[in-house]
């Protein structure tokens, strides 16, 4: 059994968002110039609100706010699918290694952001009884 997490570095979904947004960098480097206040930055800045809102989220004390960060984080990972899908469409690179990348990410924020909900409505069940 794992133990609970002690920072937000230390959630699996975390670390693996973290690589993402580590990809998506280099990836976006190579985009053409007249992308740099385009798609490049719109990708970048999608992908580094998945990580940093799983961090701010791991600090919030109430678990229905917790989920709201997660939620956040949940919509940008899916921009950043819609924008791999714009770049592959434009040609801008190979996308399959970020689309693996990203599906892993997803995955886990949903299970994470399932749990946070589970414990929010047994709260919520609890207290009405």
């Amino acid at each position: 059994m794992r133990q609970p997490a002690k920072t937000f570095q230390d959630l699996i979904v975390w670390q693996k968002a973290h690589r993402f947004i580590l990809l998506v960098y280099p990836f976006t480097a190579h985009f053409p110039k007249s992308e740099i206040y385009g798609l490049t930055s719109q990708f970048r800045q999608a992908a580094i609100s998945i990580p940093a809102n799983i961090a701010e989220g791991f600090k919030k004390k109430g678990l229905a706010d917790k989920g709201r960060f997660l939620n956040i984080a949940q919509g940008s990972l899916e921009e950043c699918r819609y924008y791999l899908i714009l770049s592959n469409d434009l040609e801008y690179g190979d996308t399959s290694g970020l689309i693996l990348q990203i599906e892993e990410v997803s995955k886990l924020l949903t299970s994470y952001a399932n749990s946070i909900l589970l414990a929010v409505a047994g709260r919520l069940a609890h207290s009405d009884s």
